[in-house]
């Protein structure tokens, strides 16, 4: 079990508003936020725009009730690593008690009310989102095998078709594109982190690809899942999600992403240390803005068709 599991009574300073907001994880809760919208918004519903509101808003609060969990059983590892020492709970501002209390009541909020607005499967799924993030990925997975990323990448790939359910209260093939998009990017992305962060790794005890492998090795899962992302990107502007926007938005994004995968394939181990940061990082930048792009063009042939202009009819 964490070390985080006991409760920290005292706080080196009064926790603000920020504090606490900062235990949700924000980052992570807008891109929760903004592929729940696009998987909303893409089913072939017309919902109630305060409805749709209310979704959004209570899947919101799930993702961030998951990131407060997320924190209160990761404050012994996040004491140790640089990228995350200033974390309400490590940094004394808030207490371990206080971020479970938090975690459990937004958890159950969230997934309670979400079940009232829409309908009960998305209330369900939430629930198994966040039950997924908190107990099968940080309390098992990230502790205990390489693959961690790959299995855990499921959690954030939920959202679209939490959003897409909440609207239909049905199941279709769309969503789970939108899932395995999200699911497939998350190893590159996080892989990509991990090569210029693999010391705080490595001090914390996580075993990440990195850690357990070696840079090498993750460099070539990096290529490997770069290639088979891009295929299902490119094959998924030819479904019903997809279009002229779609498809042009994926060849482009993914031709630059693998040529980023490619590069870092190619680094020689022998070159300093900051010239195959740089190449990492720039990739870790691009995975940023890729599924963003993708999940936009989504969204807008989502609105093409409403007025009859998108997709492939």
């Amino acid at each position: 079990m964490s070390d985080a599991s006991y409760s920290i009574t005292a706080k080196d300073d009064e926790a603000s508003f920020g504090d606490y907001f900062a235990l949700l994880k924000p980052r992570v809760m807008s891109l929760v936020v903004f592929t729940a919208f696009v998987g909303l918004l893409a089913a072939p519903e017309d919902l109630n725009p305060f409805v749709g509101f209310c979704a959004i808003l209570f899947i919101a609060v799930g993702g961030g009730a998951s990131g407060a969990l997320n924190m209160w059983w990761d404050a012994d590892i996040d004491r140790v690593m640089k990228r995350t020492r200033k974390r309400p709970i490590p940094s004394g501002k808030v207490t371990g008690d206080e971020a479970l209390a938090i975690g459990l009541t937004l958890s159950v909020f969230s997934v309670v009310l979400l079940w009232l607005a829409t309908n009960a499967l998305a209330g369900a799924m939430l629930a198994f989102t966040i039950f997924f993030y908190v107990v099968i990925y940080t309390m098992w997975l990230k502790r205990s095998t390489p693959q961690n990323i790959v299995i855990g990448g499921a959690a954030g790939a939920f959202p679209p078709v939490i959003g897409w359910v909440a609207a239909t209260g049905t199941m279709s093939i769309e969503p789970w594109l939108m899932f395995a998009l999200t699911f497939m990017w998350t190893p590159p992305h996080f892989w990509a982190l991990a090569l210029f962060m693999r010391n705080d790794y490595d001090d914390a005890g996580v075993p990440m690809l990195t850690v357990t492998h070696g840079r090498r090795s993750t460099r070539v899962h990096i290529l490997v899942y770069t290639i088979l992302l891009a295929a299902l990107a490119i094959g998924t502007g030819f479904t019903a999600l997809g279009g002229p926007v779609y498809l042009a938005t994926a060849v482009v994004l993914n031709a630059i992403f693998l040529v980023g995968a490619w590069k870092i394939f190619r680094r020689d181990e022998a070159m300093s240390e900051a010239d195959n940061f740089a190449v990492e990082r720039r990739f870790f930048r691009i995975s940023l803005i890729y599924l963003f792009a993708h999940f936009l063009a989504i969204l807008v042939e989502a609105a093409l068709r409403l007025y009859g202009l998108g997709g492939w009819a």
